[in-house]
């Protein structure tokens, strides 16, 4: 994929753009760069590209082309827009990553620990003490 292809579909915004949004304004995070034109913002997938090429950028690399055809880029896509759209798989998402996930690959799986649901008895029961009166409202 060269600099003048497509990388956030979406918004119909360039690899080149992104670049040179990131490198004029040194975004701290990559979730900033969705600050240029939207990318990132749509259906999620340029989401792990846009890492990448701010981890490129902040560490001061040359941008370059990658090994995937622009053609490979948007049958990948195609298949992850079918695979969230029937559940499949999760949403991309500017969370951070330990580690950016290559080109053509998937973004590392999130294991959730399960939630407890919350226990409202407890919370309002009436056996949790209440406050003294004279700690309420004294100031001094």
């Amino acid at each position: 994929m060269d600099l003048d292809d497509q990388l956030c579909y979406c918004f119909h915004v360039t690899k080149r753009k992104v670049v040179n949004f990131a490198k004029q304004t040194q975004p701290r995070r990559a979730s900033q760069l969705s600050q240029c034109f939207g990318a990132g913002s749509g259906c999620g997938w340029c989401i792990p590209f846009l890492r990448k090429i701010h981890e490129q950028v902040m560490r001061g690399e040359a941008v370059t082309a990658d090994d995937i055809t622009p053609e490979e880029y948007e049958a990948l896509r195609a298949g992850y827009r079918s695979a969230v759209s029937a559940g499949e798989r999760e949403r991309n998402s500017f969370e951070p990553a330990s580690s950016p996930p290559e080109a053509a690959g998937e973004p590392p799986a999130k294991e959730k620990p399960p939630e407890e649901p919350f226990d409202y008895t407890r919370y309002f029961s009436r056996s949790r003490p209440d406050p003294e009166p004279e700690t309420l409202g004294d100031t001094p």
